[in-house]
């Protein structure tokens, strides 16, 4: 999967690393999404793609399911390890779309959107077949991603204040390409002093299409709702969460 020039998921988690946990974006709703996931992952194991530094992982650990994970960058492991708990969850090093561990699993997610990091429909298809291949009977697939909404491109453009306070800036800056899917961004983070930035390139999918790669892996889409609580899914959503079942045979 391609993004800018010489910039990949495990350089964006390396660099970013050091702040993402004290980025002032993320949503609160870890202790929610937790206590739905441990109820679809039932006596477990699950496996979480893109752990990162054990946002969801580690509350989901504490309900005692037994968790691992996959992520591309060290850094944002080892941000894992250092917190409570965290050097007990097992995580392979790789790109998540391969899904390259052993075992199986009663339940595998992804969340805030990331599964969107994967750059091309024939990557996102090949993650849901490589996930499929490793549900065990009865296992469960969860995306938690946001809902296009195309309307907040003004000509094919954005910028949102993401954050503002007395001592810094969080900005993002979007360009978007309908014929593919992509947005390209730009996250940027002014303070007093300095200026850092990170590219956040994404290919989106419409839940309909998600729902057709799903069938192609062997997967039926079994639940969808509007967020962690299980609320119902609706035209005004802005997010989902989806979850996916190995098929009935026919």
């Amino acid at each position: 999967m391609g993004g800018p020039e010489g910039y990949d998921a495990a350089r964006y988690g390396e660099e970013i690393a050091d702040v993402y946990d004290d980025l002032p974006t993320h949503p609160p709703d870890a202790d929610a999404a937790a206590a739905c996931l441990a109820e679809l992952a039932g006596t477990g194991p699950a496996l979480e793609l893109a752990i990162g530094t054990g946002r969801i992982a580690l509350p989901l650990a504490h309900r005692g399911v037994a968790v691992s994970g996959i992520d591309a960058s060290p850094a944002m492991v080892a941000r894992l390890r250092a917190k409570p708990g965290g050097d007990r969850i097992p995580v392979t090093i790789g790109d998540f779309a391969d899904v390259d561990v052993d075992g199986s699993f009663a339940l595998v997610f992804v969340v805030y959107n990331t599964f969107f990091a994967l750059l091309d429909q024939a990557t996102q298809q090949r993650c849901f077949e490589r996930v499929a291949a490793h549900l065990a009977p009865g296992g469960r697939f969860v995306i938690e991603a946001f809902v296009p909404d195309l309307s907040r491109f003004e000509r094919g453009q954005r910028v949102e204040v993401r954050h503002l306070d007395g001592d810094s800036a969080l900005l993002m800056l979007s360009r978007h390409h309908p014929a593919t899917q992509r947005v390209d961004s730009m996250l940027i983070r002014i303070s007093n002093d300095r200026v850092r930035t990170w590219p956040v390139p994404i290919r989106y999918s419409y839940p309909t299409e998600l729902d057709l790669m799903a069938g192609h892996a062997g997967l039926r889409l079994e639940q969808r709702w509007g967020g962690w609580a299980c609320e119902p899914y609706t035209d005004s959503s802005v997010k989902h969460v989806s979850v996916y079942a190995a098929s009935e045979p026919a």
